[in-house]
C-alpha cells in the first residue's frame, strides 16, 4: 500500500519534479530572415523579417504605394506596436488572393508569426493579442433560389 500523506510537506515531496522548461531557439535561414505565411479569407501572404529600419515592401512596392488606405497600414504595423519593435524590422512579403483587406489581414498573421520565429520570447503577447490565431471567418456562399447567401428575393403578391 502506498505511504499515508499527512502533512503539506507530505504532498510535496510526493509531487514530481517538475519537467523541464523548453527554451525556444529563435528559427532563421541562412541570411538571418524569419519566415512565416499568413492567411486571411482568400489571400496568403508570404513574410520575411529581418533587421533593419523599419521598411516593408509588399509585392516589390512599399507600403504607402500598395496601400492607400491608412486603416491597411494601421492594421499592418499592429503586431510591431504591441510588441514594441516598430522601426527595428524589415518586411518583404509577397501576397495573392482576396481583396486589400484580406491581404492586409494575412500580412499581419505572416507578421507575427514570423516575429514570434525570430524572437520566441514575444510569443505570449502576440498570442494574448490574439495575432498568431488565423481568422478563419470567410463569405458563405451563395444559395440556388435566393439572391445572396442568405437574401431573398423580394416577394411579389401578384
Amino acid at each position: 500500500m502506498a505511504e499515508k500523506i499527512e502533512s503539506l510537506q507530505d504532498i510535496k515531496s510526493a509531487v514530481s519534479a517538475p519537467a523541464e522548461v523548453k527554451v525556444r531557439k529563435p528559427n532563421k535561414d541562412k541570411l538571418g530572415r524569419a519566415y512565416a505565411t499568413g492567411k486571411r479569407k482568400d489571400a496568403v501572404a508570404r513574410v520575411w523579417l529581418k533587421p533593419g529600419k523599419g521598411n516593408i515592401t509588399i509585392n516589390e512596392k512599399t507600403m504607402d504605394e500598395y496601400f492607400a488606405r491608412p486603416v491597411l497600414k494601421m492594421i499592418i504595423a499592429q503586431p510591431f506596436e504591441i510588441t514594441n519593435r516598430v522601426n527595428e524590422y524589415d518586411v518583404v512579403c509577397t501576397v495573392k488572393g482576396g481583396g486589400l483587406s484580406g491581404q492586409a489581414g494575412a500580412i499581419k498573421h505572416g507578421i507575427s508569426i514570423a516575429l514570434n520565429e525570430y524572437e520566441p520570447d514575444l510569443r505570449a503577447v502576440l498570442k494574448k493579442a490574439g495575432f498568431l490565431t488565423r481568422d478563419d471567418r470567410v463569405v458563405e456562399r451563395k444559395k440556388y433560389g435566393r439572391a445572396k447567401a442568405r437574401r431573398s428575393y423580394q416577394f411579389s403578391k401578384r
